[in-house]
């Protein structure tokens, strides 16, 4: 008999959450112009938006916060949080930021000059939209299977090679001032590159005098799928794990508010001394100095803590069997989503859930409206809507995969409340013919996902017939 596990802490404190009636929750829909966004926290009772900011600290991590120094200039905290940035990542280098935009800005501000490409794996919104900002343009050469959500492909974050070398031939190595590999690959949904990838990617690209930049956003869940998944890593632990992946690098971007276990916080890290003086006097114009970079002393100490706190084994088991445990009751009830599961959230194929309606109805966005008026669960469109408009032709960019995203905070949930979304996903699932589409009624030109607003495209106004779950508590 399998031994069931339970989660690696225990509770301290608890926070109640808001319960609406199906009724309230329409008209919190309808306030927010259907875009989850939009909605306001209080109205929603499971919150699977994002991972971003929103983990449960531990009791260390609120404990240091208490000792932030608040000095403007060359701080304790500072030192710590650089101390654990080294010691966990390896990088000599390193420039704190607001959060990991303010990484990607500084980046994008000193590698890019204009008519540069900057080759990825897939890509992901503001990362992009820094790129193209300062002139560049995005070429996604990972693998086909990543645009797959039935493959099971393990490693569907690597980049092809073939892509790659292609890339440089057309363009040249004078073109592209740095590839960006990120780690898991987040609008694949969640799937990791291997570290065979890392290794031969870095190889050639040095080759060509190319620098490789992560995005580390969530490399710790990357270091345990190929733990897991890899062979000759089954042994070694997620610190050792993670240190290979990162000296197949040049540099990384880090948004704290995942895999470093914070609420805000960032960092460029890097370890070409000459990067890192232009970064140095370029963070003082947009972020602060460079000894805060827009995060007090008391953030800089919590995310030092947190650094170490994730690459514990026993935390990173739970977190990435917490999301296998939602993902696997979707496939045995028959729920289309991406396979193999990620690390950070599980994908709804809004196109297969939803085939009645074409791409230009927007099926994620309507599918994640849905999900929240049957039982006030707060998910992401992570299809047409956040890949925005081609900037030549004006036309919405298609992607291949049109998902909504159901993205698990770190330490904050229990599997009861995994089961509540499981059983709203199967009953929407049950009427999904109900659901329509929607058109965009206010399209703001950048990053539009996060403001657009939305109407149903239905005869009668409605998102979908027939009367929703009202949500109660055992």
């Amino acid at each position: 008999m399998k031994r069931r596990t339970a989660e690696p802490y225990r509770i301290k404190a608890v926070e109640p959450l808001t319960i609406l009636t199906y009724e309230e929750r329409m008209e919190a829909l309808k306030r927010a112009g259907y875009n989850t966004f939009l909605i306001d926290s209080e109205d929603v009772y499971i919150d699977l938006l994002t991972d971003s900011g929103t983990s449960a600290m531990s009791d260390k991590q609120w404990a240091a916060i208490m000792m932030g120094d608040e000095a403007y200039a060359g701080s304790r905290s500072w030192k710590r949080l650089e101390q654990a940035v080294r010691d966990v990542y390896g990088f000599r280098y390193i420039i704190p930021t607001h959060q990991g935009r303010g990484a990607e800005n500084i980046l994008s501000q000193l590698k890019i000059q204009d008519g540069d490409y900057v080759p990825g794996n897939m890509y992901f919104t503001t990362t992009r939209a820094h790129q193209e900002l300062n002139g560049a343009a995005f070429v996604d050469v990972i693998i086909d299977e990543a645009h797959d959500s039935c493959s099971e492909y393990p490693f569907k974050g690597n980049i092809d090679i073939l892509k790659l070398h292609n890339l440089i031939d057309e363009v040249g190595s004078e073109r592209i001032p740095y590839l960006c590999l990120a780690v898991t690959v987040n609008l694949a949904g969640g799937q990791p590159v291997s570290m065979e990838n890392m290794r031969e990617v870095y190889r050639i690209c040095r080759n060509y005098g190319i620098e490789v930049m992560f995005d580390a956003t969530r490399c710790v869940e990357n270091a345990y799928f190929i733990k897991e998944r890899e062979e000759g890593y089954s042994t070694k632990s997620i610190a050792a794990i993670l240190k290979e992946m990162f000296s197949y690098s040049d540099g990384c971007t880090m948004s704290g508010k995942k895999d470093c276990l914070v609420n805000i916080g960032g960092f460029l890290a890097m370890n070409d001394e000459e990067l890192y003086t232009r970064a140095r006097e370029l963070v003082v114009v947009y972020e602060g100095m460079p000894s805060y970079g827009g995060m007090a002393g008391r953030d800089m100490e919590a995310m030092a803590q947190g650094i170490y706190e994730a690459i514990d084994d026993h935390y990173i088991e739970h977190r990435i069997h917490q999301v296998r445990y939602l993902g696997d009751q979707l496939i045995e009830t028959g729920i289309p989503i991406v396979r193999p599961i990620g690390g950070h959230a599980v994908f709804l194929d809004a196109r297969a859930f939803l085939p009645h309606l074409k791409q230009e109805d927007f099926p994620a966005q309507a599918l994640a409206a849905a999900l929240y008026l049957d039982a006030g669960v707060r998910s992401m469109e992570r299809g047409i809507v956040s890949a925005g408009r081609n900037k030549v032709t004006g036309k919405h960019n298609q992607p291949k995969l049109e998902l909504v995203r159901l993205t698990i905070p770190r330490r904050v949930y229990t599997n009861n409340h995994m089961d509540v979304v499981a059983d709203s996903i199967l009953s929407l699932y049950q009427k999904k013919d109900q659901i329509c589409g929607f058109q965009m009624v206010y399209e703001p030109p950048t990053l539009r996902f996060f403001n657009a607003r939305f109407s149903p495209l239905s005869a009668s106004g409605e998102l979908m017939g027939g009367e929703g779950h009202t949500v109660s508590v055992n």
